[in-house]
């Protein structure tokens, strides 16, 4: 299956299911991609390739650290951030709010007004995100 054929039915889906037109930004670019270490990588890899080193480190990261500790611990939350990632980054109007919010807190001092603005925003995306994946 080539990368186009998810989006395209996506695109399509959404269209007929809540009368949203392909390219608009609350239209998802991808269906939600299993929460497993493959449908992350996949999803990553199309949607913000410049994360794919993040995340196969983080991988490593919690594989080692469930192999050395006996727990699924580290894996399960390493599945949940990363699905979380890609929850947003597959929403456009989601993703875009969350770079600007991004950009916001890093550009202005913590003192200032606008910074607690921005980490509350980037707080209701992850929150929102979570709740749309289950995950509470």
């Amino acid at each position: 299956m080539t990368a186009d054929r998810p989006a395209a039915r996506a695109a399509a889906t959404a269209e007929q299911t809540t009368g949203e037109r392909p390219g608009s930004a609350a239209v998802p670019l991808l269906p939600r991609p299993d929460r497993s270490t493959a449908g992350l990588r996949g999803a990553v890899a199309l949607l913000t390739p410049h994360q794919l080193p993040e995340l196969e480190r983080q991988m490593e990261e919690s594989l080692s650290l469930s192999a050395r500790t006996g727990s699924l611990a580290p894996l399960t939350q390493f599945l949940d951030a990363w699905a979380v990632t890609v929850e947003i980054a597959r929403i456009p109007s989601a993703a875009s709010r969350l770079r600007e919010a991004e950009y916001t807190a890093r550009a202005v001092r913590p003192d200032d007004p606008a910074w607690r603005t921005a980490m509350q925003e980037i707080q209701d995306l992850h929150d929102a995100a979570r709740e749309s994946l289950g995950l509470g």
